[in-house]
């Protein structure tokens, strides 16, 4: 029988999505690729160095990924391709960091006496050098630790980093066998997995890295196991307000940590404590452009030991800057996708740390962990008034033209009327639209200004059941739990971001209580615009992940 994955000389993986056996390939090749091109048929992968380092981070060798591109192939695995493999994993680790002879200084260790003189020749490297020790030594400071491990992956050697972590204060912390509500509780065999692999029983090279597990799956939990296994000052760091709440509610709920235990550090409230959860708003925010940022000293006023990084494929630039200082902190990273649409997926295996662990979408699916989801793109045309005003604009004037094509309002209300035992989010970007579906819907509308306490009484509503559909701006795409959420209706989006598509299909992943039933994601897509190109982008992360897009045209539904 033909094997579903063709491997090319390129390093390019072709997938026949028509293979039976086309998913248990996927799943196989993961772990390595990343995926460029999903169209009907063959879905294209590539290997690319960052993929197979994570792979390596992860303990996978590379006799491992070529017997996985072998038993799935169709036809023999390229040479060249192997040898490629054999490289790339061969690189990873060959240059280490240790500690150096003082609290001040590390020990880049380079064996090869090519690159050593490689590194000395690159000035980006050279600036970091503060003498030798011995043949195969360099001495740097320990505070340039995160900016040599980042210039280094740039040219191709991922460190292999072994100097000592910190411990930092000691706090009491162990979870709850039932929650403060009286409802049982008990981690899942995949969340203590990824804490433990996170933790690495303590050794050298871990204590930092990244779990990518999708939403609904417990990413916060896994955050508070990290934390059992710890029990050290720790500072969380997240996305919003709403966040911050619910990351301190979680910690209530599901551990014996008192109120006494945890700080909110928002621009609300000041409050430092030996658990702290802080907005990335506030640490980035200072008066203007040329002024320092006045809170970055909340990640010097404690002495954590551990930094966990809420949906850290959005880490703002700043605070890379200052993770690259603080690199004796053990750092977890959470998030449901490690793509960033600034391709700035480096920063992150170098600063906060490679992926340590990752669970197929549909492996938690098949398990009953997070809802089935169907997803629907549906196309509608372009009302007639609109389309000479459609044609002789430009090609940003285009996308929200399309975006806000007023066709789709009717299109939501039906979808709406078609699931009327369901809760429903409403999903856009721009918000005179928003605004006109929430009217519409006799819906609440939370946007960007909405104040903290109405999206939090919103929010709570929806959960309860009193509320039944809510419209929402981009605000609610990161960090927000809606677990009774089965419908999510998407009528604009940013600019085809993979990013944005995760996160949104995870507001309706959470799983159902009572019987298990799908959850639908709709996708309003205007007919023969540039919106049906950004949207080819998006579907990438979907079928990455195993989901099928079922496109239909509105006049056929």
């Amino acid at each position: 029988m033909p094997q579903p994955l063709i491997v090319q000389g390129d390093n390019t993986i072709l997938l026949d999505v028509h293979d039976p056996d086309a998913d248990a390939a996927r799943a196989a090749i993961a772990p390595f690729t990343e995926l460029e091109k999903s169209p009907e048929h063959f879905h294209t992968y590539r290997i690319t160095p960052l993929s197979v380092w994570n792979a390596a981070s992860a303990g996978l060798s590379a006799d491992e990924v070529v017997t996985a591109l072998s038993e799935n192939s169709r036809f023999p695995v390229p040479p060249h391709v192997r040898t490629t493999i054999e490289e790339l994993i061969g690189r990873y680790g060959k240059l280490r960091l240790e500690p150096g002879d003082s609290d001040y200084r590390l020990r880049l260790i380079v064996p090869d006496a090519d690159i050593r003189a490689e590194l000395r020749s690159r000035p980006a490297i050279a600036s970091y050098i503060r003498g030798e020790d011995g043949e195969d030594t360099f001495l740097i400071d320990l505070v340039d630790r995160g900016s040599v491990k980042l210039e280094l992956i740039r040219i191709g050697y991922p460190v292999d980093d072994r100097a000592p972590l910190i411990d930092g204060e000691a706090v009491e912390f162990s979870m709850r066998e039932s929650t403060a509500s009286g409802k049982p509780f008990h981690l899942r065999d995949y969340q203590r997995e990824a804490a433990r692999t996170f933790w690495g029983e303590g050794r050298p090279g871990a204590g930092y890295g990244t779990v990518v597990l999708p939403c609904g799956a417990g990413k916060t939990v896994v955050g508070m196991a990290a934390m059992d296994l710890l029990k050290t000052s720790t500072l969380i760091l997240t996305t919003n307000v709403a966040a911050v709440h619910q990351w301190i509610d979680e910690l209530l709920d599901k551990t014996h940590l008192t109120e006494d235990d945890i700080g909110e550090y928002t621009g609300h409230r000041k409050d430092v404590k030996p658990i702290t959860v802080a907005t990335y708003q506030i640490l980035v925010w200072r008066p203007d452009r040329d002024s320092p940022f006045p809170h970055f000293d909340l990640f010097r006023r404690n002495r954590w030991g551990l930094i966990i990084y809420d949906e850290v494929h959005l880490l703002p630039a700043p605070i890379f800057r200052v993770t690259a200082e603080i690199q004796a902190i053990r750092r977890l990273g959470l998030t449901a996708t490690l793509v960033r649409e600034d391709g700035r997926e480096e920063d992150v295996f170098s600063l906060v740390g490679p992926k340590r662990y990752d669970v197929p979408w549909k492996e938690l699916e098949q398990k009953g962990w997070i809802a089935e989801a169907v997803c629907y793109e549906i196309r509608l045309d372009m009302p007639h008034g609109l389309r000479t005003e459609y044609a002789v604009a430009d090609k940003r004037a285009k996308f929200r033209i399309a975006s806000e094509n007023p066709a789709k309002v009717d299109a939501v209300e039906q979808i709406v009327a078609n699931h009327r035992e369901d809760a429903i989010i409403v999903i856009g970007q721009y918000l005179s639209q928003l605004h006109e579906l929430a009217e519409r819907l006799d819906a609440p509308i939370i946007t960007g200004k909405t104040p903290n306490a109405r999206r939090e009484e919103i929010y709570g509503a929806f959960r309860s059941g009193e509320l039944r559909v809510i419209v929402v701006s981009k605000v609610a795409n990161f960090a927000i739990d809606l677990p009774d959420a089965s419908v999510a209706i998407q009528v604009s989006g940013s600019f085809g971001s993979r990013q944005e598509e995760a996160q949104r299909l995870g507001r309706i992943l959470r799983p159902k209580q009572g019987q298990r039933h799908n959850s639908f994601f709709y996708t309003l897509i205007s007919n023969q615009t540039v919106e049906e190109q950004f949207a080819a982008n998006r579907q990438k992360f979907l079928t990455e992940q195993g989901y099928a897009y079922h496109i239909e045209h509105w006049e056929d539904t």
